[in-house]
């Protein structure tokens, strides 16, 4: 189409100036071709050939820069450079050209292209604005004119706005006309009258058509408004309100809203309501009209007695000029209230009452009373509940204040009673009192101890006049009631009086030592201590403290076997194997505990690899084989100490001999003359030293036995009792076990348990000592609280 468009409107002329060639070609295309495009064949409009192109040096040279257009040097046709946008080269010009030279050279000739782009419909038409707003008055006349704004098409001749039209409606109308300039203008015309009240707003559509082909549109809303003028009165929702109002009611109380509508706008329809000039002075003073709300309001003291029905002519009056008017009446009825509350008169006969005053005691009079008539002036007067008071009715409308129920100042000092009091109206009303009695205090409570018995722990040698304790009673008494003194009452521990040896001070209960204490000759007191109150008759309570003797390391061991005094001589045999046991150094320890656990050390021998001495048991056994280089007679210094802080220890002294022909130990035996012959049979020797041996050791634990038993016969155990055995292991490793009582009891009797196979020990222990195998007390202070025992069991290898 393009090619025939070129055909049709292509001529050519030729105009020779000197020897310069100039001729024009003229080219019409549609804008909006695509890049490529075929305009026109410019070789061939031009007589030349495709060779001749290259050879003449053909080009185009743009007139104003812009290479809209291009020469294909393979065909020499002139096609389109780049998309051609007619509204943007031309804008609204009806024509719309793009002029461009051709140069050739040998001989040189000019040549103008001009190509002519013609318009295509490719714009709608459009509204400055989409939406458009107009204000109408709802009295302006039928026929009215409204100018309305053109829509603009980029286009141009008949592709340009050609008509308008209007969305349906029955009050206006579309009227167009042209302008000089050949534009389209419409104007929108009022048809019917206006009424806002119906209808107050409209929303049209107004559509733009151009005269291409296809046909295009654009729209654009135009809101048309209805303006208001004052052609309504103010009605009201009704022509009489009628309510009811108690009467009393406070300055500012609602009691009705009236309400008128004005079917005008703006300030033609905004209402204000105002009392009418027929409501007298003193009505107005009663009652109050908002005059933008409506509301009526109590604006003085209304009283049923005075006046039971209130008229009130009303009237609603709207903004508009001129200003409308509406009436109405309000009828306002009182309504008769309880509105006295009952008055109590409270006289107090005592505004203290002791604590044993017996029941029905006057505590106060009650006078209640209502200003009001009928039921709403009758009275009735409550307690709150679970108070030792009631009330009790007397003369009419009086009440008397007595005492109900026992009365302890200890739990309840002080009674706020409140006194309430309501009449029979409805709502009924009600008021309140109170009165603050005092409840005084008679002796009535013991002083109490804040423990039925103390243990006190005392370390022995105390010093006298030491502070040992302290004892507490508390009296929930006051004054002098409450006011405790302590005392010693005489008491007896083991047929021995305690009071001599202990005191206490009468204001604080500081209890005191007034002697030294010895573990070892008592180790237990107990002491009754009283505490008396100042009231009349005063009142007791007494507490019992058990004053415990912790032990010291006071008392060094003391040996028992061997003793430094025996002058015997100990045999050993030269055959003795390591291992034999020699002999065994027995001591023992006034002290209990860790203060009475002995250890064993030699500490001077003539040759130490000869014997050994067991750390804890003091059996003496020899460490090698006697050899010939050794001495005969060895003197060997045992050292037994106890295990207490300090620890204290004694030294014994035991003199060996190294004899042939001796298979067994001998102990302790005094030298004196053997017949021979009895060593002539040795198996008859060995059956004498064993028995005699056997009988030395029985004796010695006996006595031992009934030493120690005579010693701890008082002996008390404060926490526990238990029972102690040695068992060696596979590993040679000793192993203690404790059965522990729950409850404080003495020890019956030492109890013997066999630790080897030959010996038995008697074992008497006490709860002092920190480091003991068994259970033991570890004391940080001259007295401790039973509660820091500690108790564990130990292994000794």
């Amino acid at each position: 189409m393009a090619k025939g468009l070129n055909r049709l409107y292509y001529f050519a002329f030729l105009t020779c100036v000197s020897d310069l060639i100039f001729c024009q070609i003229q080219y019409v295309i549609p804008e909006e071709l695509e890049r490529g495009a075929f305009v026109g064949n410019i070789t061939e409009d031009l007589g030349l050939t495709i060779g001749e192109m290259s050879f003449r040096k053909f080009r185009l040279v743009s007139v104003d820069g812009m290479q809209v257009f291009k020469v294909n040097t393979g065909n020499g046709v002139l096609v389109v450079n780049e998309r051609i946008d007619r509204e943007i080269l031309c804008g609204q010009s009806v024509t719309c050209s793009v002029s461009q030279d051709v140069a050739v050279e040998n001989p040189l000739e000019m040549h103008r292209v001009n190509v002519e782009i013609l318009d295509i419909n490719d714009n709608s038409p459009r509204f400055p604005k989409m939406r458009y707003a107009l204000q109408v008055s709802e009295v302006t006349a039928a026929g009215a004119l409204f100018p309305l704004e053109s829509a603009q098409d980029a286009d141009v001749g008949t592709n340009a706005v050609s008509n308008y039209e209007i969305s349906t409606n029955e009050h206006f109308s579309l009227k167009t006309r042209t302008r000089g300039d050949g534009s389209e203008m419409a104007e929108l015309v009022l048809e019917n009258p206006l009424d806002r009240e119906q209808l107050s707003s409209f929303h049209l559509t107004l559509t733009a058509f151009d005269g291409g082909t296809p046909r295009r549109s654009g729209t654009a809303a135009i809101i048309i408004t209805v303006l208001d003028v004052n052609d309504y009165s103010p009605v009201f929702d009704h022509q009489t309100y009628k309510t009811n109002a108690v009467e009393n009611l406070p300055k500012g109380a609602l009691i009705a809203t009236i309400n008128a509508v004005d079917l005008d706008q703006g300030t033609n329809g905004e209402v204000k309501y105002y009392l009418s000039s027929h409501v007298s002075h003193s009505v107005r003073e009663l009652f109050s009209l908002d005059p933008a709300t409506g509301q009526l309001r109590v604006q003085g003291s209304l009283d049923y007695e005075k006046k039971k029905v209130y008229q009130l002519d009303v009237e609603a009056v709207d903004d508009g000029t001129p200003a409308l008017v509406g009436r109405a009446e309000i009828l306002v009825e009182l309504v008769d209230v309880n509105d006295n509350a009952p008055e109590l008169k409270i006289n107090p006969l005592s505004i203290e009452v002791s604590e044993d005053a017996a029941r029905g005691t006057v505590i106060a009079i009650i006078s209640a009373t209502d200003s009001d008539s009928g039921g709403n002036g009758q009275v009735r007067c409550e307690l709150p509940p679970n108070i030792p008071f009631k009330l009790q009715k007397s003369l009419n409308g009086q009440y008397n204040l007595i005492v109900s129920d026992t009365l302890n100042r200890e739990s309840s000092p002080h009674y706020n009673i409140s006194i309430s009091a309501w009449d029979a109206g409805s709502p009924p009303l009600s008021a309140n009192k109170t009165i603050q009695v005092s409840v005084s205090d008679i002796n009535d409570n013991a002083p109490l101890f804040t423990q039925a018995v103390y243990n006190v722990f005392l370390m022995e040698n105390n010093a006298p006049g030491t502070s040992i304790f302290d004892v507490t009673a508390f009296d929930p008494d006051v004054g002098k009631n409450s006011a405790v003194s302590y005392f010693l009452l005489d008491s007896f521990t083991h047929e021995s009086s305690a009071s001599g040896r202990f005191s206490v001070n009468s204001e604080n209960g500081h209890l005191y030592a007034l002697r030294s204490f010895d573990y070892e000759i008592q180790k237990k007191f107990q002491i009754k201590v009283q505490a008396q109150d100042g009231g009349t008759p005063s009142l007791t309570s007494t507490a019992l403290v058990n004053v415990i003797i912790l032990d010291q390391n006071d008392n060094a061991p003391v040996i028992v076997s061997p003793s430094n005094y025996s002058s015997s001589i100990l045999i050993v045999p030269k055959s003795a194997h390591p291992g034999y046991l020699v002999t065994k150094v027995i001591a023992t320890d006034a002290d209990s505990g860790q203060n009475a656990r002995l250890s064993y050390q030699l500490i001077e021998a003539p040759d130490h690899s000869i014997f050994h001495v067991g750390l804890t048991s003091g059996e003496i056994r020899t460490t090698r084989n006697f050899r010939d280089q050794d001495a005969l007679r060895q003197a060997l210094v045992i050292l037994v100490r106890d295990n207490g802080q300090p620890s204290l220890s004694s030294t014994v002294s035991i003199l060996f001999t190294f004899q042939s022909n001796v298979t067994e130990n001998t102990f302790e035996q005094k030298s004196k003359p053997r017949n021979p012959e009895l060593f002539s049979d040795l198996n008859f020797l060995l059956i004498i030293i064993l028995g005699s041996t056997s009988c030395i050791f029985l004796f010695i634990i006996i006595f031992l036995v009934v030493v120690k038993c005579k010693q701890d016969r008082n002996s008390y155990c404060y926490a526990f009792r238990f029972c102690c055995y040695r068992q060696r292991n596979s590993t040679g490793a000793t192993y203690c076990r404790d059965v522990t009582k729950a409850n404080l009891n003495y020890l019956d009797s030492a109890q013997t348990l066999p630790i080897r196979e030959s010996y038995n020990y008697t074992v008497c222990l006490s709860p002092e000592s920190s480091k003991s195998d068994f259970l033991f007390l570890k004391p940080s202070n001259p007295t401790l609280p039973l509660d820091d025992i500690n108790t564990r069991g130990t292994r000794y290898d």
